[in-house]
């Protein structure tokens, strides 16, 4: 096969950053790929196709229903505009109709956070109207709750390292509060990794994102209880038509599912164990400390945290940019660099590119 990097002039990446969007989330495997092809050389009744997916996935997982979508992004849109609609197809012809006066959707504060875009410009593409609840620091039950109105249509929960976890209501709380007031609970959990827990927790609808997690193609799978499944696979006739997803991709999600529940991910230990020699390298870099860490949202992740030392030529977002330039550029995760913090996550790094990041690291210590 030609060398893609060759024929478009790109630069190779290795990707110590996670499963992110920017560098194409994950890796799939041959077998997701085979699904892939079968559904790219193949014709079906896409509703049916759909409909029986969804409905297979969510009866191995235990949840009422399921619905495959482009994204866990157009996810988010779809399940705000099926909830402001609740299946009127008037409603998915014309979205924004002012008729529709239950709009609000209640996040908190410290949970409207930017994953690529902000989780307000996906609640406000589906119609709704955002309300912010509590503080950028905190955020209660009670806080969700003064903030309810007759306008108020779901609670939308963030389940993300990239929100505030101090002092903030957990998912059984803020599905409690959504319940007691007779209001659907939206889950964005597009990166975690059990598709049990939080239909278990009796959430309403929870979206993952297929490429995260579960090593699919670009792709969501979203569970919830039936009435609420049903009203976003209706909005494929409405604003889903801009987000609908390939029949490939379709079937290639519902392999890559079926395989995470009978295999799994890596787990914390596995990956705790391919840490141990990589760190123990790292520390031999003269300005370098490097330990193990749990990830930030407490999920069985483990990552290796590098600390740039003050007393080095070169700070750490420095060290961040020169490990991006030229091939093979190496991305990493850059949320704590303004403290000196570098994180290298390996779920998706072989042994022979740790080798490489590490003979990068040292050439550009050396250089400075």
């Amino acid at each position: 096969m030609e060398n893609i990097y060759d024929k478009y002039d790109l630069k190779q990446v290795v990707n110590a950053s996670g499963k992110m969007t920017i560098l194409g989330v994950s890796k799939v495997s041959d077998d997701v790929l085979e699904a892939q092809k079968f559904g790219g050389q193949n014709f079906f009744e896409i509703s049916d196709l759909v409909l029986k997916t969804g409905q297979h996935l969510a009866k191995v997982i235990g949840s009422e229903d399921g619905v495959v979508l482009a994204s866990a992004s157009a996810a988010i849109a779809q399940s705000v505009a099926a909830i402001i609609g609740k299946g009127s197809l008037h409603h998915v012809y014309h979205p924004f109709d002012e008729r529709y006066t239950n709009r609000e959707i209640i996040i908190p504060k410290g949970q409207n956070v930017d994953y690529g875009t902000p989780e307000e410009v996906m609640i406000e593409l589906g119609g709704g109207k955002v309300v912010e609840a509590g503080y950028a620091n905190m955020c209660s039950k009670e806080h969700i709750e003064m903030m309810i109105t007759d306008k108020t249509a779901a609670i939308l929960y963030v389940k993300s390292h990239h929100a505030v976890q101090k002092s903030m209501l957990s998912v059984e709380e803020a599905i409690e509060v959504a319940h007691k007031h007779n209001l659907p609970l939206i889950l964005d959990a597009a990166a975690e990794e059990n598709l049990k827990k939080y239909i278990n927790m009796n959430a309403d609808v929870v979206i993952y994102s297929g490429a995260k997690a579960f090593s699919g193609p670009s792709s969501c799978l979203t569970l919830g209880k039936k009435p609420y499944i049903d009203w976003i696979r209706l909005q494929s006739k409405g604003i889903g038509r801009a987000m609908k997803i390939g029949k490939d991709n379709i079937l290639g999600l519902t392999k890559a599912i079926e395989d995470y529940l009978k295999f799994g991910p890596e787990n914390g230990d596995s990956m705790k164990e391919r840490l141990t020699p990589f760190v123990k390298e790292l520390n031999s870099i003269k300005g370098i400390d490097a330990k193990v860490v749990q990830d930030a949202a407490g999920r069985d992740i483990y990552r290796a945290s590098v600390t740039v030392s003050d007393n080095s030529s070169i700070d750490a977002m420095e060290l961040i940019d020169e490990l991006k330039k030229d091939s093979p550029a190496i991305y990493t995760r850059e949320y704590r660099a303004n403290m000196g913090i570098i994180e290298f996550d390996i779920r998706a790094v072989h042994d022979t590119e740790m080798k490489m990041i590490v003979g990068k690291i040292k050439q550009i210590m050396k250089a400075v």
